[in-house]
């Protein structure tokens, strides 16, 4: 064997040697692929011994020309402004802090009605509600109806009456009635006197003016009972006080559909207004004619047909607007 080929051997064999391992991923590469973690961990220890760690004992030499040496943040006499600086309390500067939300806050959407859950749960009851009573009703509608304008069964008793069944839901349709009144009066005062009260919410303001409303129908009514119950007699009043509850619920069922769109179809409340005007002063005319038809037609009393319906519907629906006036001038809130 010659000397060139000892040398080639000699070249080979110190490549082939294995060098040390400079990373504990090197020391696993050398361990089979069944290797416990016990046997990763010893082979890793075996390989590297854990050493003292010596801290540089030499001057920081890295301050401004002309200023001392900065001292230590370990040193536990260093004063308190030397530990705070314009970062000390930024969420950058400490990961364990909330460092919130970057950029420019939106604007929050503002409160509408047709977002609203009570509302929109409100109105679709009485829309339920409405269609229950015009499917277990509406015999009974038409009959009123045709009695309403029917001179002839005016004059006297009606032929037919009412079950019980038809009785509840036409009282439903009065107290919807009343909510409707309700909700439209606070469209008006939202919009053209204020938006903030006393109360917890406008939902309470809401019930306050159903309460109201309910209990003016209710004074009506003893009203009505109390005066004709002394001039008339028992038929003639149970024919009117059938108009009159029928009237107030077909005001209602008049009055749904502007709440509605008022809510779902942004219609202004000025026209709301106009609308409403307009049921309100068809149904007084009805009532002026209803009532003329049964009580006086056969006598001619014009005048007193006229203090008749000023004294027992003019006058309480003044009253009423006058007290949702008085009650809003308490509970708002002036600035």
């Amino acid at each position: 064997m010659t000397s060139s080929s000892v040398g080639v051997e000699g070249v080979d064999s110190a490549a082939a040697k294995p060098a040390r391992p400079q990373t504990p991923y090197q020391v696993l590469r050398m361990l089979p692929r069944d290797a416990t973690p016990a046997q990763q961990d010893s082979a890793i220890q075996a390989w590297f011994q854990p050493k003292e760690i010596h801290y540089s004992g030499r001057p920081d030499t890295l301050h401004l020309p002309g200023h001392d040496i900065g001292r230590s943040l370990r040193d536990v006499n260093l004063p308190q402004y030397y530990r705070e600086s314009f970062f000390s309390k930024d969420s950058l500067f400490h990961s364990e802090l909330n460092g919130g939300r970057y950029g420019v806050a939106g604007d929050p959407i503002p409160y509408t009605v047709r977002s609203d859950n009570f509302f929109t749960s409100l109105l679709l009851g009485c829309f339920i509600l409405l269609l229950l009573a015009y499917a277990y009703t509406r015999r009974f509608i038409a009959r009123q109806l045709h009695d309403f304008f029917y001179a002839h069964h005016s004059e006297g008793a009606t032929s037919f009456s009412e079950t019980a069944s038809e009785l509840r839901f036409q009282f439903v349709l009065v107290l919807l009635t009343c909510l409707q009144l309700a909700i439209i009066y606070y469209f008006y005062i939202n919009t053209y006197v204020t938006q903030t009260f006393v109360l917890e919410s406008d939902y309470q303001f809401i019930g306050i003016a159903f309460g109201v409303c309910l209990a003016s129908l209710l004074i009506r009514v003893l009203a009505y009972t109390a005066v004709n119950c002394v001039f008339f007699d028992g038929k003639k009043n149970g024919q009117w006080m059938r108009s009159l509850f029928f009237l107030t619920a077909l005001e209602g069922v008049a009055l749904y559909p502007v709440v509605l769109l008022q809510v779902y179809f942004d219609l202004s409340v000025r026209n709301v207004v106009y609308y409403f005007v307009f049921v309100v002063v068809l149904a007084k005319i009805l009532t002026f004619y209803k009532c003329f038809v049964i009580f006086f037609r056969q006598n001619g009393f014009y005048l007193q047909i006229i203090l008749y319906f000023c004294a027992l519907e003019i006058i309480p629906f003044l009253a009423l607007w006058g007290t949702l006036g008085l009650i809003v001038e308490e509970l708002k809130i002036n600035f």
